[in-house]
């Protein structure tokens, strides 16, 4: 059975990007996929400072993406970029970490003038890491993900429809039709 890895790159749980990370994760587990979160939030940040390659969260992160077929790589945007928790584990990825995997990259941004971070920031770190197929992703604003409560978010129409159609591609090159 494929495997995706879901890697979230939020600082915080309640964060809109994790309630899209919430529905990527449901629609992948429907269409028989094995799912896994890594949260890097959970890390230890002495790890993630300290550039700990050896610590036993990162090795088994690691072991994960490792072993995934796919992974989607999900971040809020902070300063015009990615986060920096998020570089700090990508930093403690082996050098071709990425390659032979399908890469769908997601973010969550306060305005469209962000919706270039993607290209530009964030496809650069991922190729360094040896992906060579990196889906197109998928930006969307705060406005199209409202918080539902505090445990989740509801997700504009266009938004799902971005989504299912980027999904549906991971999932045929992830070895599974939907």
């Amino acid at each position: 059975m494929p495997g995706i890895v879901i890697l979230s790159g939020s600082i915080s749980a309640s964060s809109r990007i994790n309630g899209v990370l919430d529905y990527d994760g449901k629609v992948l587990s429907e269409a028989g996929l094995q799912v896994d979160f890594v949260n890097v939030r959970d890390l230890p940040p002495e790890d993630l400072l300290s550039a700990r390659f050896d610590s036993t969260a990162i090795v088994q992160a690691n072991r994960l993406i490792e072993q995934a077929d796919a992974v989607v790589v999900a971040t809020p945007v902070y300063k015009a970029s990615y986060t920096g928790v998020l570089k700090a584990y990508l930093d403690l990825l082996p050098q071709k970490g990425l390659a032979d995997k399908v890469i769908l990259p997601l973010a969550v941004g306060r305005t469209l003038s962000h919706l270039l971070m993607l290209d530009y920031a964030l496809k650069p770190v991922l190729a360094a890491l040896g992906a060579e197929h990196v889906l197109s992703g998928v930006y969307a604003v705060d406005s199209q993900i409202q918080r539902d409560d505090p445990q989740g978010v509801v997700i504009s129409e266009e938004i799902v429809q971005r989504l299912d159609r980027s999904l549906d591609k991971l999932i045929q090159l992830a070895g599974k039709d939907r």
